[in-house]
């Protein structure tokens, strides 16, 4: 029963606040309709999850970390394990302007969908080339005007909580545009939004921002070197998460250590 209500709750003024922001996102993307960033636009779209996921009744959401000290006016290639959906809220609490990828399907729901459109989220289709390359090049632009990124190097969320393959893109786009890469784990958002579950659970989840890792001088053949060096990192800040939170996932087998020293 309590869980019910409380989930009800959470989704009411998930609802609200949803019905109150849109206005202002279509208000605050006029006034900053000239930046190709839409800088300000997406400040609004973070401060509306770190709200929303702040005042769901059901979730004890942390976050820690130092943030590097040039992160607001440097380009960071920012990736993170993909646990659910509450990831974003965990994430947003993270206070710095950085433009999101989400999936296409997303931006054609109503309200969420005119949200992201109108905060400047990056879209792409999985599976389909010229989406891709549409994406990456808007990437690249984000990039080259200095503004971090947000990836989910998986490209979908685990469906048990273990770490999936990562993927080239986010790798690929640091050592392209010479920019760190800053990996995040995080863990327990698989019980704040199982996957394809409708209902909130009752959980904690929490993020801790890892080291971040120099592309200085690396070519295209590190990419494989960095993105083992990256995951590894993360898998072992988030089995690090689970353990404190008392979760438990069967880690996914890993390859042997890759060491900062061996991609120079």
């Amino acid at each position: 029963m309590r869980r019910a209500i409380l989930g009800t709750w959470a989704y009411f003024e998930y609802s609200v606040l949803l019905l109150v922001f849109l206005p202002i996102f279509a208000i605050v993307r006029l006034i900053h309709r000239k930046d190709p960033l839409l800088r300000v636009p997406g400040r609004w779209m973070r401060s509306f999850g770190r709200l929303t996921g702040s005042l769901n009744p059901l979730w004890k959401i942390t976050v820690a970390g130092t943030p590097p000290p040039d992160i607001h006016h440097r380009a960071y290639v920012v990736v993170s394990n993909h646990e659910s959906t509450a990831d974003i809220f965990v994430l947003t609490k993270y206070r710095w302007d950085m433009r999101w990828i989400a999936k296409e399907e997303l931006f054609k729901t109503p309200f969420v969908g005119w949200a992201l459109r109108l905060c400047g989220d990056i879209r792409v289709r999985r599976g389909a080339k010229e989406s891709v390359v549409e994406m990456m090049e808007e990437c690249r632009k984000t990039l080259r005007l200095g503004m971090p990124l947000m990836l989910f190097p998986e490209g979908t969320r685990s469906k048990d909580g273990r770490l999936l393959p990562f993927k080239d893109g986010a790798f690929q786009l640091a050592v392209e545009a010479q920019c760190p890469i800053l990996p995040i784990a995080l863990a327990g958002t698989r019980d704040c939004m199982p996957k394809k579950s409708l209902w909130f659970g009752d959980a904690r989840a929490h993020a801790e921002l890892l080291e971040p890792i120099s592309t200085e001088g690396l070519t295209a053949a590190d990419i494989p070197r960095i993105k083992d060096l990256c995951r590894a990192r993360i898998q072992e800040g988030a089995e690090g998460i689970r353990r404190d939170l008392g979760l438990f996932v069967a880690p996914a087998p890993m390859a042997l250590p890759v060491e900062a020293s061996e991609l120079r």
